[in-house]
């Protein structure tokens, strides 16, 4: 693969688009159904189903988008654009849409629509730029130090995400209202039109004779929806992919369970205030921005997988501090700073290592298929990710008004700060244990990465040599193929 000379300039440039894609999802999930049931007059159900509704349709949006990119390069305007960041010009001139999701005065069908058409812009500006990284170079230390860029600054946005309220609520003179969310969601516009601009300026695409011979997709809209679901299937196919996923989603879901109730806690069980709200959930962001950095360096001398097991322990720990706290009558907002910073450590960890593990998804493919997708990866990442969260969020809400949540107040029933707890605990620490089983059986590292790329240049330059007997059974343990099946001669 031929290479262009990756600078500071490209890594600030690329990873500054999580401004977007961590800084929105951290204001949506940690607010946004506080916002609706607070503010808005919204029951629980109803705000869960607007959640529920747009994650949906995004999850079916995603891979789609994730599709058309992968063969967009046959196009007039792809061939101008890119077939990658062609979506991501077209959604600059959208993304302030964000700050109309949070005018309150509205009913229930303006905010459905104004999410709705949201999430579906920010998958057609997401998709994309995540496979960049792929795209950009082969080398895993760069990879990882893209991944590791993107997450820093999808960090910082989380603090500042967790932070601004608090702040706009002072600048109101202590009155919080529903303006610090319009105003929060106005000021993120901003920089999510820069973000997203810069990202077209200050990256490239894999050019198109590296792509692959991938002709145009055959026949009318019925054979290219058959084979988008047939190039969807295929990538769970590979075992390390879903082993990844299972990760993926064992770190990610627990969190989106945990931002809502985390919330709820706060305000209900401690008594505390959206200040109060802002200032543990920046404490928690700001540790989980010093997790990201360190997390770079030691994930690049150690594997992937030990690491993620090491930030599912620290996760943990701290929900069960907070757990213990509350059942101890401690009231002093002190020890919860402390042990937020714990689960801070363990989520920073959690954030970066299935997004840094991705970039080599699109390797592990092209020795089975012979073909660069990283497409139609990323789109399934996010559709079984949304999938899942809508799935999550659903349950998490349906539960809180059948405990008795009540719209518009912050004074609760005793049965919803117990239905808050057992959410806390149940459901986050569950999830974390799934992710951690699945990481004892994930072997993706930097020393396996390099046998398959030499097998991936065995395939391409020597067809038909015989690789060495432990290469051939680290590939087929990525892959999950035998080794006389992969380059295209398989299934996938």
């Amino acid at each position: 693969m031929s290479t262009r000379q990756v600078r500071l300039g490209h890594f600030v440039a690329y990873g500054s688009n999580d401004f977007l894609g961590a800084g929105a999802m951290s204001i949506i999930t940690a607010w946004i159904l506080f916002f609706y049931t607070t503010y808005c007059g919204l029951t629980a159900a109803q705000a869960g189903l607007i959640f529920v509704a747009a994650r949906l349709l995004d999850a079916f949006f995603s891979p789609v988008i994730g599709y058309l990119s992968d063969h967009f390069h046959h196009s007039r305007l792809g061939r101008r654009f890119g077939r990658r960041r062609f979506f991501i010009l077209l959604a600059i001139p959208l993304l302030p849409s964000f700050a109309l999701m949070w005018a309150d005065g509205h009913g229930f069908w303006y905010y459905l629509l104004t999410y709705v058409f949201f999430e579906l812009v920010y998958a057609m500006e997401i998709i994309p730029y995540e496979t960049l990284a792929a795209e950009m170079s082969p080398d895993y230390r760069t990879k990882a130090m893209f991944a590791g860029a993107r997450i820093v600054c999808g960090q910082i946005a989380n603090i500042a995400a967790l932070w601004l309220p608090g702040r706009i609520v002072e600048y109101l003179g202590g009155k919080g209202s529903a303006d610090t969310f319009l105003y929060l969601g106005a000021i993120f516009s901003v920089f999510f039109v820069f973000v997203a601009l810069a990202v077209y300026l200050f990256t490239w695409e894999r050019p198109r004779a590296e792509i692959g011979a991938t002709p145009p997709p055959p026949g009318g809209l019925g054979r290219k929806i058959g084979q988008l679901f047939e190039d969807l299937a295929a990538t769970l196919r590979i075992r390390a992919f879903r082993l990844h996923l299972g990760m993926y989603l064992g770190g990610y879901i627990s969190q989106d369970v945990l931002n809502p109730v985390l919330s709820y806690f706060i305000a209900f069980a401690l008594a505390g205030t959206v200040v109060t709200m802002s200032g543990i959930n920046t404490w928690m962001a700001c540790a989980q921005l010093v997790s990201v950095v360190l997390t770079i360096g030691i994930s690049l001398r150690i594997h992937p997988a030990p690491a993620y097991r090491v930030a599912v322990l620290l996760f943990g720990a701290g929900i069960i501090g907070l757990l213990v706290l509350y059942a101890s009558g401690v009231t002093q907002i002190g020890w919860y700073l402390a042990v937020v910073v714990v689960a801070g450590l363990g989520r920073g960890a959690l954030n970066y290592i299935p997004w840094s593990v991705y970039n080599y998804m699109p390797d592990v493919d092209e020795i089975v298929t012979g073909r660069r997708r990283e497409g139609a990866f990323a789109g399934v990442m996010t559709f079984v990710r949304k999938l899942m969260q809508s799935v999550a969020i659903f349950v998490v809400t349906q539960i809180l008004d059948a405990a008795g949540l009540i719209p518009g107040t912050l004074q609760q029933p005793h049965g919803v700060v117990t239905t808050v707890l057992l959410v806390m605990g149940i459901g986050t620490l569950g999830i974390l244990a799934f992710g951690f089983f699945v990481s004892t059986r994930f072997r993706l590292n930097r020393e396996t990465h390099a046998v398959l790329m030499t097998e991936i240049d065995r395939f391409r330059n020597q067809p038909g040599s015989a690789p060495p007997p432990q290469s051939r059974a680290v590939v087929e343990d990525l892959t999950g193929c035998k080794y006389h099946d992969l380059w295209g001669k398989g299934r996938a």
